[in-house]
């Protein structure tokens, strides 16, 4: 029996189809392990809101982060209008709160599975104390986190370190901290951290808005 030549172009047509809602699901299925962010490119202009609240949620921006200039291996800028420097992968060096020599929370390119170790030193300038660090990071997961900004599809990271004091008045600040952190590369920043420590309590920072220059 001879098929209709207008038949077989149907069953054609249903075999693209099918091929091509296959391939569409198998794409959406690609595990998070597939995603790979690569180290942000910060410009001039570059500005960031957060909030920083403690028990009580806010939605109002309270730290201002806004890029003045870009210099080999550092990013620098303001916070709340105080000097601010940053690595070229957007770790704090210095700030009207803190510095630490070594900083690493972020390290890219960044994918599910990665893990790092690195020791850092740290003056808390508000009572002028000082310590070291060693902290273990593993990025656990790529998924969706909203914050007052928006919904932002982020790396998700643990950071658990161990804090020590150079002096006996210092070792108050002693003890483990736990991080945990969702990166975005479409803010080209961290959108939410929960970091608990001994002496602080629980510490949540969210995005609130921001303004990236090409």
């Amino acid at each position: 029996m001879t098929l209709d030549p207008s038949l077989r172009r149907t069953r054609s047509a249903v075999r693209r189809g099918w091929r091509l809602a296959l391939g569409a699901v198998l794409f959406l299925a690609l595990p998070a392990q597939a995603q790979i962010a690569d180290r942000p490119r910060a410009a001039v202009g570059d500005r960031w809101q957060f909030v920083v609240f403690h028990a009580v949620p806010s939605r109002t921006p309270n730290r201002t982060w806004v890029v003045t200039a870009i210099g080999p291996g550092r990013v620098f800028g303001t916070e709340n209008g105080e000097p601010l420097t940053l690595t070229d992968e957007l770790n704090v060096v210095d700030s009207p709160r803190q510095s630490e020599t070594n900083p690493k929370s972020l390290s890219f390119p960044l994918e599910v599975g990665k893990r790092w170790r690195y020791d850092s030193e740290w003056l808390f300038k508000p009572k002028s104390s000082r310590g070291t660090i060693a902290v273990d990071v593993s990025v656990v997961g790529y998924e969706s986190v909203d914050v007052p900004a928006g919904r932002f599809e982020a790396f998700k990271l643990v950071a658990i370190g161990e804090l020590g004091g150079t002096s006996p008045i210092n070792s108050v600040y002693a003890g483990r901290t736990t991080t945990t952190y969702w990166y975005s590369p479409a803010a080209r920043a961290i959108v939410r951290s929960v970091h608990h420590n001994p002496y602080l309590g629980t510490q949540t920072v969210e995005l609130v808005a921001f303004e990236l220059r090409p």
